[in-house]
């Protein structure tokens, strides 16, 4: 059977960005200290300014409520409508606008051999989760409502802004134990690879 860490909001942590500019709530760090190598967070980001330099990271980042464009010291931008993924990498840091507004970015950032993606959907009714062995994700509700059910397990409801970690299984005969998503709202998925 999957195993699942559930993450409530309010034991996910608030900490400053690296260069001070604003605020992001951490959802997942591992190792959680510097020298993580995966990192998933949100951030909010209320005005235009630089990004934290981050060398030797690859970054996605998904606009959770407005579009965002990031514009690099050579001059190339990047531009993602909301709820489209950017890949990037950490350094040098680009600047960030926001052409209609403030918005918050849900954020997965990725050092040395660390592999995923971030993969943002509309959740409606019920979503398989694809099972693969040594690929963990995470589910990361923005809104709406939404529950995991792992096999035959009760349901495990999500709220908004909540996550759960679920270590996907293969059985002894060498089948996938099923993890449904339930429900109606907006997720980000975070596939992680060993």
């Amino acid at each position: 059977m999957p195993s699942v860490q559930v993450i409530p909001r309010a034991v996910q942590r608030d900490e400053p960005w690296a260069n001070g500019a604003g605020i992001t709530r951490v959802i997942l760090r591992e190792p959680d200290g510097a020298d993580w190598r995966i990192r998933i967070s949100v951030a909010k980001v209320e005005h235009d300014g630089p990004f934290s330099e981050l060398p030797d990271t690859r970054r996605t980042l998904v606009p959770l409520d407005a579009p965002m464009t990031l514009r690099f010291p050579d001059g190339r931008t990047l531009r993602a409508s909301r709820f489209e993924p950017l890949h990037f990498n950490g350094a040098p840091a680009p600047a960030g606008l926001l052409p209609e507004g403030p918005t918050r970015d849900f954020n997965l950032m990725l050092r040395g051999d660390a592999r995923g993606e971030a993969l943002p959907r509309t959740l409606v009714d019920s979503m398989l989760l694809p099972a693969e062995a040594g690929v963990r994700w995470l589910v990361w509700l923005d809104s709406g409502r939404a529950s995991l059910r792992m096999g035959a397990d009760e349901p495990l409801a999500l709220n908004p802004h909540d996550a759960a970690l679920v270590n996907m299984l293969i059985n002894r005969d060498g089948t996938p134990e099923r993890t449904l998503i339930e429900g109606a709202g907006e997720i980000v998925l975070v596939k992680l690879y060993a």
